[in-house]
């Protein structure tokens, strides 16, 4: 699938050292924090500089909801998974009385996210499980072809958040790679990372179940059981980014507290350091939400950034342009 604003994402790689090249971030207003970003890239890169890192070191992790795209009036995943139970509640006449999934095929879906975890086990086991890997990204990618965000009426993938999308492209042009590490279930992020946000599928790190080897009809496939091997959200993303990567970021960016220790992790090492927070304040362009929100709740994290100095962006005010199609 191509979406509308590939220009945005990978292809701008391509003309990155034409206008691009005097001003990198050219959708955020001037300000503290296009200017935080800017000077911590060029001390970092710059021989002559005490804060210089040398290429290898350069790793710059991302989480994926409510940092890159949109993750209201939920996450796209669950977005998902209520298209797959409706889209399958009529082999399955029992969801209408059983719960979570009389509830999911509600206009309450969102209860199902916010409320007993065990609910929303039963729902992603439903959705997810069950299917080879192969089959579950053709779903994944009919999906995103097809499906439209309810407020805006445009693909999830015209969701995302054009400057975020120059900060990867920047801190690729500066000898960067970057990671996604979210709370999101790996192989449906993988569907659309490397055409959305041009990170490939193996610098994408997320939540995973358990596979199986197998051999049918004569053919190898791997099967998605329908058990939870890793949660990568709060604890879990340090532990994953060493397990993935190997190295200490040197830098971060989240929003909400699910990504408070990827960024004390980070900002934990020695040397040149860089966090940042997405803090939602604009109730016009995306949304308004924060510390009382049970979707990208951020709280202590926020605290946290006052306190050591991490950059906290404020969508209203810094960035000249949220989404791509604006």
């Amino acid at each position: 699938m191509k979406s509308q604003h590939s220009s945005a994402g990978i292809d701008s790689q391509a003309g990155y050292t034409t206008a691009a090249l005097a001003d990198p971030l050219p959708s955020w207003n001037e300000g503290a924090a296009k200017a935080s970003i800017i000077n911590f890239v060029k001390t970092t890169t710059d021989a002559a500089s005490p804060d210089y890192v040398p290429p290898e070191e350069r790793i710059a992790t991302f989480d994926n909801d409510g940092t890159l795209w949109s993750e209201q009036p939920y996450y796209f995943q669950f977005a998902f998974a209520i298209d797959q139970i409706k889209a399958r509640a009529s082999r399955h006449p029992e969801w209408q009385d059983n719960e979570p999934f009389k509830t999911m095929l509600s206009s309450d879906a969102r209860a199902v996210l916010t409320g007993d975890q065990r609910g929303l086990v039963e729902v992603v086991a439903a959705t997810h499980f069950g299917m080879t890997t192969d089959e579950f990204e053709a779903e994944v990618r009919k999906w995103l072809a097809s499906a439209r965000h309810p407020r805006t009426d445009r693909p999830y993938t015209d969701m995302v958040f054009q400057p975020m999308l120059e900060v990867l492209n920047y801190l690729r042009a500066s000898d960067f790679r970057t990671f996604i590490v979210s709370g999101g279930g790996i192989e449906f992020m993988r569907t659309f990372a490397e055409q959305t946000y041009g990170i490939p599928h193996q610098q994408v790190i997320g939540s995973s179940g358990k596979l199986k080897f197998e051999i049918r009809d004569g053919k190898p496939i791997l099967l998605k059981l329908a058990e939870i091997n890793f949660i990568d959200d709060f604890a879990g993303k340090p532990v994953s980014i060493q397990h993935h990567i190997g190295r200490r970021p040197i830098a971060a960016f989240g929003n909400s507290d699910g990504d408070l220790q990827m960024l004390q992790w980070t900002t934990g090492g020695d040397g040149a350091r860089f966090a940042l927070l997405v803090r939602h304040t604009d109730a016009i362009r995306e949304w308004q939400y924060d510390r009382e929100a049970d979707i990208g709740h951020l709280d202590q994290a926020l605290d946290e950034a006052k306190a050591r100095g991490w950059t906290v962006v404020d969508m209203k005010n810094d960035w000249r342009r949220v989404f791509p199609f604006e």
